[in-house]
């Protein structure tokens, strides 16, 4: 999955605010600790005042006339949020209010969404722009750096989708260089040779000029590429010289790329600009794309693009598409929309666009088709920030308009779904500023009630200095369950108690529990919800008589549902409150009559709006950015043992056994304790890594065991290793592992905290049959040395037996984390061999394979090395196909020259030679990283999935009746190209039906050539043939032979309509088959357009022959011209039915 982020603003439509101003509001917060709401609501509205005078490019230009407010505003923020972490602390003492700690917990999110705004972002903004404007403060310089720091920090959130390049384009306006300048135009003139727009690469078009910076690395951390276009940037003179004026202004497209199409290489990232190897003088487009353009083989080839070799990427016929559509329409923002409408509507697939064209550099233009991609757009103080995903964006604006990929209008239902937009600069952070329609260019107007409230702030989206995202939000695992927690369990005399407010519990719902009003309790969910209910349901199966069964959304509502379920309590467990399954199951319980209560992360969200009570895990907004959730678990559980313990009392009275209430207390007390504990296994994570990354990588087959509650351990660790490491990973009983698939000798992660006495021992036991099975066990344990048979003991701390499991689980998160990365780990000298093979093609395209080969030879056998020693070891065992680390290790043997090429044909059936082993060890590897690569917080093939679906063009093909027809003659499929399919599938739509054919084959060069008849069916087995007197390949027949094009004719005896289809292997014309047809008469205008752009692009020629003479073309005589006219007669001579 690739990001995008494009920019445009207006100069600033309010003053500066000054220096006293801006002291005023920062003096004005309030530093104590809030005692009440009503102390925190001034805080947020001090803190909210200050955030909107200093927001947009005044408030960056008063910090920076006056830099000592940042230190002042700094140090405020600082006071602010000790007092609030003072706030924090009091709350979970028992004392507190109950009644307003939702309320307060949503307005502390508040208050450290508005801290972090101003000490994090604004702050982050200010030092930036004053380093990237190296001490200068001209309003026009100041916007466009803000622009791009904006543009470099979006690039940074949204990388984590995708990293291996990235890319920054400036159309600047009103520039400051002199053209007049001999110098500068010759530097400007060395910068704008490079045709394949690599970094550094500049542009003049019209009265703008065009800088573009790109980085292409596969091997590289987060945050590594906006480091490098950063410096890129700031080490550009002319690029300064540029912006030395007071009017200046920018138009910024950015792109982080996972490549799917194309090889990673500067040439290949986006921004693309619409140069071709030949029209120079073509209009200048700018574009970035995410998704896969399904036809940009077809397009190429229909438009006649010229693109240069070095660019693979399907993406670049966008501009490309758009800068010929424009050359044509003229000049001016009307022809410009006009072309990005009509290219965007010509590419498949589900895609998300932005362009600029210089000739129209005031507006930006936006499409989006299909549901695989996103696009937002940020309204922001005087600019538009558009990005595919709203955290692209949220450190700037929370407000945005969501282009909606799916619509389908219903004016105009033929345009076909998606949206098309265009922002316009003079009004930039606007309503009035945005112009949206249908591909089919009818107008959506927006409304304001439209615009939407982003959900997360830049502080959700933080990664704290974290590699990854998944390992951040494991780490505040602990503070998650704490906050669940917050003033729930109260001390009462010497017992500790759980309370919720009436807005989690209601009274009537306990007092329906008392009554003996229900009978059932169902706990439901999906994923890592649904295994969390299973600890719940545990719970009160042990505390009441009621049948409690945990069980998916999707089972309730599939098998389970009554006529009438008044006696049946639900509590739905979703951490977003917008997971569709376990929302339409509450819809058809509380349809029956039944009771619910939800367990949900998010306020707001949903299934809150359809829940009797909502308890909130956490503080109501605990945001996981990875896509292995992993802390909502263990908020969930703590919250199912508050709910839990609540719906106990109200069903049993309060307790009155000794015993029982001192086991209570320790529950309770143990959910207290159990954070710290949890940070206690965190600190264990250097040892978890040893464990993981000796084991992990060689194991092909894994499994996760657990009895007790740790069964509910196993189930959540199967689910986060299954995400993380892509396996299919099985999750049993401890004691029933023996039963299952010992045999498949696999690593077994056994989930063992909390046992005691014979349990442990007889859990010791089957740990020692895996061993006698050559299994290889890891065991996590709070008893180490019960389980002296284990290869492997990863040791938690000790806790109350029922919370044991949860500490399991922590163990085998960081287990799945650090195991993802050890096998990702094994694809780097792949990933090595792959990225200097493609930076070799790409900075030397004209270079030779051999001397290609001889250059790269060093780095490939250093990288090898790595690879043959982990093959001798077996560690690439457990996760890479045996047929393909065969091929990767023949390939790097043919590359270094330990086998002869000679050897070549024999291997793989065709010629060696350098070029060849080079592509082919680059096929080879990259399908090795495709199957070592774990992302982590993505999912590995997200980018690709998208579009299922929508790249059925061949399939949809095929199945066409007159393609049918063709193979069902013995035509063999892969002798039809995919050109001369396109046109067979635009032929089928005037064919009535196809009365029989004749398939020759071909023997020698067409020049010399003798037919053969192979086989004949239909009409044909009784016609007499040319060809049975004089097989000489001639006429017709020798045309399509040499042109390899299909043609529609007639037969020069018999005047029957015959399509002649040649047959190609390798390159040469090896047969025809004859298909005899019958026409439509006549077909309506469109059809007649579609069915001869598809034929030879006739009517393209058609159109052009006519409009030389005539002022226009007019298309609706194509319906009173018989078809058989418009696809044989020549050109001319069907031109003059246009001229009489």
């Amino acid at each position: 999955m690739c990001g995008i982020i494009a920019i445009i603003r207006r100069p600033a439509q309010r003053e500066t605010p000054d220096a006293t101003r801006v002291r005023s509001l920062i003096d004005a917060i309030p530093e104590t600790r809030p005692n009440d709401l009503q102390d925190i609501s001034l805080l947020i509205d001090s803190l909210a005042s200050l955030e909107s005078e200093t927001s947009g490019i005044p408030g960056t230009m008063a910090f920076l006339e006056s830099p000592e407010l940042l230190s002042e505003l700094i140090e405020k923020c600082q006071r602010v949020d000790s007092s609030l972490n003072d706030l924090e602390m009091s709350l979970d003492q028992t004392s507190f209010d109950l009644q307003n700690i939702e309320k307060t917990n949503a307005c502390i999110i508040e208050v450290k969404d508005l801290i972090w705004s101003l000490r994090n972002d604004r702050v982050g903004l200010v030092d930036s722009v004053r380093e990237l404007c190296q001490g200068k403060r001209e309003a026009g310089l100041v916007e466009t750096f803000t622009s791009i720091h904006e543009a470099l920090s979006a690039l940074d959130s949204l990388e984590v989708r995708g990293r291996d390049s990235a890319g920054l384009h400036l159309m600047i306006q009103d520039h400051a260089l002199d053209l007049n300048d001999p110098k500068l135009l010759s530097e400007i003139e060395a910068r704008s040779s490079d045709s394949d727009f690599k970094s550094g690469s500049v542009r003049l078009v019209e009265k703008n000029i065009s800088f573009v910076y790109k980085t292409a690395s596969e091997i590289g951390q987060l945050g590594d590429n906006t480091h490098v276009l950063r410096e890129a940037i700031m080490s550009d003179k002319l690029l300064y010289r540029a912006l030395a004026s007071d009017q200046v202004s920018a138009v910024v497209i950015g792109h982080t790329r996972w490549a799917s199409i194309g090889i990673i290489s500067e040439p290949n990232a986006h921004p693309l600009n619409s140069e071709q190897e030949i029209h120079d003088q073509m209009p200048y487009v700018v574009a970035a794309i995410n998704g896969d353009v399904d036809n940009f083989a077809d397009l190429k080839e229909m438009e006649d693009l010229i693109i240069s070799p070095s660019v693979t990427s399907d993406s670049k016929v966008m501009p490309t598409l758009m800068a010929q559509h424009l050359n044509k329409s003229g000049d001016g923002s009307s022809s410009v929309a006009e072309s990005f409408r009509r290219t965007a509507g010509s590419l498949e697939g589900s895609v998300a666009v932005v362009a600029n064209a210089a000739s129209d550099p005031e507006n930006l233009h936006l499409a989006l088709r299909g549901s695989g991609q996103g696009l937002y757009v940020g309204i922001a103080e005087d600019a538009f920030l558009v990005a595919s995903e709203p955290y692209g964006f949220v450190e700037r604006t929370q407000k945005y308009l969501r282009l909606d990929g799916e619509s389908v209008h219903n004016e105009k239902p033929s345009s076909g779904p998606g949206e098309i937009v265009s922002l316009s600069r003079s009004k930039a952070g606007t309503v009035d500023g945005i112009t949206r329609s249908t591909y089919s260019g009818e107008l959506l107007p927006v409304e304001n009630q439209e615009i939407e409230t982003a959900g997360i702030t830049s502080r959700d989206i933080d990664r704290r200095g974290y590699s990854h995202f998944l390992l951040k939000e494991i780490s505040e695992a602990p503070d998650s369950f704490q906050k669940t927690l917050r003033g729930k369990i109260v001390e009462s005399e010497e017992d500790l108690q759980v309370r919720l407010e009436e807005s989690t519990f209601p009274d009537a719902l306990k007092r329906k529990f008392a009554s003996g009003g229900f009978k059932e309790i169902f706990i439901i969910g999906q994923g890592t919800a649904a295994v969390a209910g299973n600890s719940l349901a545990a719970f009160l199966n042990e505390e009441i008589d009621l049948r409690v069964e945990s069980l998916p959304s999707t089972e309730l509502s599939g098998f389970r549902l009554r006529p009438s379920m008044t006696d049946t309590f639900v509590i739905a467990i979703s951490q977003s409150g917008t997971t569709t399954d376990t929302n339409r199951t509450v819809d058809l319980i509380r349809s029956r009559g039944g009771s619910v209560v939800s367990i949900v992360n998010r306020r707001d969200s949903e299934l809150t709006k359809k829940s009797d009570g909502v308890l909130y895990t956490s503080d109501g907004r605990d945001i996981e950015m990875s896509v292995a959730s992993t802390k909502a678990f263990y908020s969930q559980i703590a919250a199912g043992f508050l709910l839990g313990i609540a719906i106990s009392e109200a069903a049993n009275g309060p307790l009155e056994d000794p015993d029982t209430k001192e086991k209570r207390n320790l529950l309770l007390r143990g959910l207290k304790e159990l954070p710290s504990l949890m940070r206690e296994v965190l600190a264990e994570q250097g040892r978890i890594s040893e464990i993981a990354t000796e084991l992990a990588p060689a194991k092909k087959y894994w499994a996760i065991v657990g009895n007790g509650l740790n069964i509910v351990a196993a189930k959540e660790i199967r689910i986060k290793l299954s995400e993380l490491c892509y396996k299919s990973i099985a999750a049993d009983f401890t004691e029933d592992k023996k039963h299952i698939d010992l045999s498949a000798e696999p690593m077994i992660l056994v989930c063992a905290a909390g046992l005691d006495g014979s349990v442990a021992i007889d859990a010791a036991k089957e740990v020692a049959i895996y061993r006698a099975h050559k299994a290889t066990p890891v065991v996590i344990t709070d008893t180490p040395e019960v389980f002296s048979s284990a290869l492997k003991v990863i040791e938690v701390p000790p806790t109350v037996k029922e919370l044991a499991f949860i500490l399991s689980t922590m163990a085998g998160h960081i287990f799945g984390y650090e195991a993802a990365l050890s096998i990702d780990a094994q694809a780097t000298p792949f990933r090595e061999i792959r990225s200097a093979i493609e930076s070799a093609v790409s900075n030397n395209p004209d270079m030779t394979g051999e001397v290609m080969l001889g250059n790269l030879k060093p780095q490939i056998q250093i990288a090898s090395q790595t690879f043959f020693d982990g093959l001798r070891s077996g560690d690439y065992n457990g996760n890479l196909e045996a047929s393909t680390a065969t091929r990767i290790l023949i390939m790097l043997k043919y590359s270094l020259g330990s086998i002869p090429l000679d050897s070549y044909q024999l291997d793989f059936g065709k010629v060696g030679t350098p070029a060849t082993i080079l592509e082919d060890l680059v096929a080879s590897l990259t399908v090795g990283i495709e199957e070592l690569t774990r992302t982590i917080d993505t999912i590995k093939h997200q980018a690709k999935t998208v579009t299922v679906g929508i790249s059925r063009s061949d399939e949809e093909i095929i199945q066409l009746p007159l393609v049918r027809e063709l193979l069902d003659s013995g035509t063999p499929r892969d002798r039809v190209s995919y050109r001369n399919l396109r046109c067979l599938e635009a032929l089928d739509k005037g064919v009535q039906d196809v009365t029989g054919y004749i398939r020759y084959s071909i023997d020698g060069d067409p020049d010399i050539a003798q037919l053969h008849i192979v086989d004949r069916g239909g009409i044909a087995v009784d016609l007499a043939s040319r060809v049975e007197r004089d097989p000489k390949l001639r006429g017709s027949k020798h045309l399509v032979a040499s042109e390899q094009d299909v043609v529609i004719t007639k037969g020069r005896n018999d005047h029957r309509t015959i399509i002649l289809v040649p047959e190609v292997k390798d390159q040469q014309t090896v047969g025809l088959t004859l298909l005899h047809v019958r026409l439509e008469k006549y077909v309506d205008e469109q059809v007649a357009k579609q069915i001869l752009q598809g034929y030879q692009n006739r009517y393209t020629k058609l159109y052009d022959f006519v409009t030389e003479t005539e002022p226009t073309f007019r298309s609706d005589l194509l319906s009173t011209i018989a078809l058989e006219d418009l696809l044989i007669s020549p050109i001319p001579e069907l031109a003059e039915l246009w001229r009489t």
